[in-house]
């Protein structure tokens, strides 16, 4: 599985951290969600997924969250690994992030998870917003495989 992001620190213990994240596309846009803490950026909607809990539910559950709207048949696409500090944790993750292909249906409300945005941009502008190499990786073969 490809790695992404900083260099592992043998001097550390990371905690697993298996999340689902999602490239939404819409009407020629990208359904993106912007965090504001502790870093401001854009990124694909998505996260941790709860103990006991199905994949695919997080997913759901991780979109809705950040971006208030429903999505339809969410098809995954890979996998990558990231190992990085979470501030909002206070730990060290080994972050596997499974990437899915869905669909928005239809916004339901305003992202209910606190310091989160939801916005659509256009396809041309939207990788280039997004500051995590691992989604972006993936967010450039989804569009290659568009214009192809």
């Amino acid at each position: 599985m490809k790695r992404f992001g900083e260099s592992v620190r043998g001097n550390i213990k990371y905690v697993p951290r298996p999340g689902v994240y999602a490239i939404l596309p819409i009407n020629g846009h990208l359904l993106l969600t912007h965090q504001m803490a502790p870093v401001s950026e854009f990124q694909l909607p998505g996260g941790g997924i709860d103990p006991g809990e199905n994949p695919i539910a997080a997913l759901h559950r991780e979109v809705m969250e950040e971006t208030g709207w429903k999505i339809a048949r969410p098809r995954r696409l890979g996998a990558f690994r990231r190992f990085v500090f979470m501030p909002e944790y206070d730990l060290w993750a080994e972050k596997v992030c499974t990437v899915f292909l869905a669909h928005p249906v239809i916004r339901l409300s305003d992202p209910t998870e606190k310091g989160h945005s939801d916005h659509l941009i256009p396809l041309a502008f939207a990788n280039a917003l997004i500051v995590n190499p691992g989604d972006s990786s993936f967010v450039s073969r989804f569009m290659q495989k568009m214009v192809n």
